[in-house]
């Protein structure tokens, strides 16, 4: 494009006006131009994230795990959920509004009036979404626990085993089965799906252990989340949840999955626990602001070296980098 400097404004030097680089002080309306000829070059910055759903509910009358909230990562060279690589950061443009959800806990399934487990819900930064965790489900022949970002785990009836639910490729494992082949007319929940993999299957009289999560030091020290919730039993011995947040099994309530972890929540008799909200937490060079929409919580931007980072812990709304 030719340099027009009679009719753009600008201080200095002619500007330079190529899909490169772009040099002076233009008007408003001479930027729109320029960008509407793709002779204007966009400033951009590379945001690393970690992204995680809510986790599942946990089910009830000594039901299964619920599912960790879907996982995805793309700092350093860090795994992301189901053991896959590290993702690309994202390149977005300085000024641009960029939606963040942080996905709530999924409900607990009650025994009175017999309510079924929900999944958690989403978690998205721009065009990154993770999947909510998959419900677990109650005992007593009921289907398979549900899909989501890791699967939920199934409730048991004696020799019937129900499969747990799908975890979603790239973001989090299956859930485990439900029952105890091996104990006529005894309730064992299977455990709900992890970041780090699949629950086990593996014939147990005790409720069925949720699957661990992952670590990442996005903060600048380690810390795992998104674990999936142990699996209740009949017979006396409680699932353990996942490492990273995730409920335990109980012969009362279920646990809780952790807060901002994406913990999938533990099953249990009478109810379920409730499954753990997730976290997008960002993380770009120290050079750059970052500017929260309202709707959204989030903690203080932090300097750690060469970039910053921030947690952001609920809500629904915008971000900006400048």
């Amino acid at each position: 494009m030719t340099n027009k400097s009679n009719e753009y404004g600008y201080i200095g030097a002619s500007p330079t006006q190529s899909s490169s680089a772009n040099t002076g002080i233009f008007e408003v309306n001479d930027v729109t131009d320029l960008l509407n000829s793709n002779q204007y070059k966009l400033q951009t910055i590379d945001i690393q994230s970690l992204v995680i759903a809510g986790g599942g509910g946990g089910g009830y009358d000594w039901g299964g795990g619920g599912g960790a909230g879907g996982y995805r990562n793309s700092y350093a060279s860090e795994t992301s959920g189901d053991n896959s690589s590290t993702e690309t950061p994202l390149t977005l443009a300085l000024g641009a509004n960029h939606t963040v959800t942080v996905g709530a806990g999924g409900s607990a399934g009650t025994s009175s009036p017999g309510t079924r487990a929900t999944n958690g819900s989403d978690s998205v930064f721009s065009s990154i979404t993770s999947l909510g965790g998959g419900l677990a489900t109650r005992s007593g022949n009921n289907p398979g626990g549900g899909d989501g970002g890791s699967g939920g785990g199934s409730g048991g009836y004696g020799t019937y085993e129900p499969f747990g639910g799908s975890g979603t490729a790239n973001q989090g494992g299956d859930g485990g089965r439900g029952g105890a082949a091996f104990q006529g007319n005894k309730y064992v929940g299977g455990g709900g799906g992890g970041a780090g993999g699949n629950a086990s299957n593996s014939l147990t009289d005790n409720g069925r252990a949720g699957a661990n999560g992952l670590s990442s030091s996005i903060t600048g020290s380690a810390v795992t989340r998104a674990g999936g919730g142990g699996g209740a039993s009949h017979l006396g011995g409680q699932g353990s949840g996942g490492s990273g947040g995730g409920g335990n099994g109980s012969s009362s309530n279920g646990q809780n999955g952790t807060v901002n972890t994406g913990g999938g929540a533990g099953g249990g008799d009478p109810n379920g626990g409730t499954g753990g909200s997730g976290v997008v937490i960002l993380r770009y060079p120290n050079t750059a602001t970052i500017t929260v929409g309202a709707g959204l919580t989030a903690g203080t931007e932090t300097t750690d070296g060469s970039e910053k980072y921030i947690e952001i812990t609920a809500g629904t709304g915008t971000v900006s980098f400048s």
